[in-house]
């Protein structure tokens, strides 16, 4: 079974936990740590890489943290995996396969499926998930005091 990095899910953890809470104020990491568990190493290099690739904006100030650069309707899961993956390539640079069946056969297969993948997650919004949070009675509206746990 293909597993997406960690990275990348804390990635989609964090974001879907700032769309649902980031109202009034702006969400601060410990925050988020508290509610989904996300190690603070790992959501301070994440929530740094998405707000530089326009998911996120930093609030600085004694009650800053972070909100969503854009409505939640206007975001899907595939611009968050997107930015947390061209983060992670840029690190890489490496070329996968040596071999010339790597390179023309597995390689362009792997590039599909990673194409179709993407595919579903452009077709999934923030929006979305929150709905899936509420419908799934994991979470409460907001303004209630309740803590967000998916």
């Amino acid at each position: 079974m293909l597993h997406l990095p960690k990275k990348m899910l804390y990635a989609l953890e964090a974001v879907v936990d700032i769309a649902f809470n980031a109202r009034p104020d702006p969400v601060q990491s410990k925050e988020i740590t508290k509610r989904q568990g996300i190690p603070l190493r790992y959501l301070e290099q994440v929530m740094q890489q998405l707000v530089h690739g326009g998911i996120l904006k930093g609030v600085r100030g004694p009650r800053g943290g972070y909100r969503l650069a854009r409505e939640r309707r206007r975001i899907t899961a595939g611009d968050v995996i997107r930015v947390i993956s061209s983060a992670e390539t840029e690190e890489e640079e490496t070329q996968i396969f040596a071999s010339e069946i790597g390179q023309n056969v597995v390689g362009p297969l792997w590039e599909e499926a990673q194409a179709a993948l993407l595919a579903q997650l452009d077709a999934v919004t923030l929006e979305d998930l929150c709905q899936r949070a509420l419908d799934k009675g994991r979470v409460e509206a907001p303004g209630d005091g309740s803590h967000f746990e998916i």
